[in-house]
C-alpha cells in the first residue's frame, strides 16, 4: 500500500547509519516536495507573465474596439448623407466594416513587425515555444480582427437608425 514519506524518514537515517556512521542526514524530504520547490519560481513566473499577456490582450481589444467607435461615431454625418442619397444600409455596413478592418489590418501588420524581434527575447521565459508560434500569432489575429469588426459593426449600426436629416444638424 501507501506508505507517507515522513513514516520512512527513521528506517532510512538507520540504515544510512549503519552503512555510514559518519554520514548526517539533516533534512529529509519526499521528492515530490523537492520537485515542487524546483518549480515553483518558474511556475510564479509563467502565471505572471499569463496575467499580463492576458491583460495586453484585454487592452488591445478595448483599445481597438475604442478607437474604432470613435472613428465610426465621428462619421455619422457622413454616413447620413450617403443613407439620404440612396445608399443601402448594405452599402453603408460594407464601407464602415471594411474601413474599420483595414485600419485594424495596418496595425496587426505594425505589431508583427514589431512582434518578431519581441519574442526572441521572450524566448528564455518560455519552454517549448519557438519564437514565432504560429498557432498563437493567428489567435491573436483572429481575435483583434473579429473585435475590430464587431467595433466597426455596432456603431455603424447605430448610426442607420438615426433618420437622415437629424445626422444632418
Amino acid at each position: 500500500g501507501h506508505v507517507p514519506a515522513s513514516a520512512l524518514a527513521r528506517p532510512i537515517r538507520s540504515e544510512m547509519s549503519a552503512i555510514d556512521p559518519d554520514m548526517s542526514l539533516n533534512e529529509m524530504q519526499a521528492m515530490a516536495v523537492l520537485a515542487a520547490e524546483a518549480i515553483a519560481e518558474p511556475r510564479f513566473r509563467t502565471v505572471l507573465l499569463g496575467a499580463f499577456a492576458a491583460l495586453a490582450v484585454t487592452l488591445a481589444c478595448t483599445g481597438v474596439f475604442g478607437v474604432l467607435s470613435y472613428f465610426v461615431t465621428q462619421r455619422t454625418r457622413e454616413i447620413g448623407i450617403r443613407v439620404a442619397l440612396g445608399a443601402t444600409s448594405t452599402d453603408i455596413l460594407r464601407m464602415v466594416v471594411g474601413r474599420g478592418l483595414a485600419l485594424a489590418g495596418l496595425g496587426l501588420a505594425i505589431g508583427l513587425l514589431a512582434a518578431i524581434p519581441l519574442t526572441r527575447s521572450m524566448q528564455t521565459l518560455l519552454f517549448e515555444v519557438k519564437p514565432m508560434d504560429a498557432p498563437t500569432l493567428a489567435s491573436v489575429i483572429v481575435g483583434l480582427a473579429l473585435v475590430a469588426g464587431l467595433a466597426s459593426y455596432l456603431p455603424a449600426r447605430r448610426a442607420l437608425r438615426i433618420e437622415p436629416t437629424q445626422a444632418l444638424n
